[in-house]
């Protein structure tokens, strides 16, 4: 499975989100493939999940994963219960 953390510039939330959902798998005993991106290069990349704010979601042109949408990058049971309501695992 493979997961991209999204944000504008693709620097610094994206990696901070990338980071959390780590922990949150790691936690959960999930193997994955976690990357952090930019919303343009996201919107070509094949990816299982895309997980990003509502508003880089809506400039995502032709996702190639399906797009989760999270309020807060910081907050690991955020995290974790959005990934498990989007049956990610």
């Amino acid at each position: 499975m493979k997961v991209l953390a999204v944000c504008g510039l693709g620097m610094g939330s994206s990696l901070i989100l990338r980071m959390n959902i780590e922990d949150v798998f790691k936690a959960e005993g999930v193997k994955a493939e976690v990357e952090h991106s930019d919303a343009s290069a996201a919107s070509g990349e094949a990816c299982d999940f895309i997980v990003t704010t509502k508003e880089i979601a809506q400039s995502l042109q032709n996702p190639r994963g399906k797009v989760i949408i999270l309020d807060n990058f910081i907050d690991k049971e955020e995290i974790k219960r959005v990934l498990k309501e989007n049956h990610v695992f």
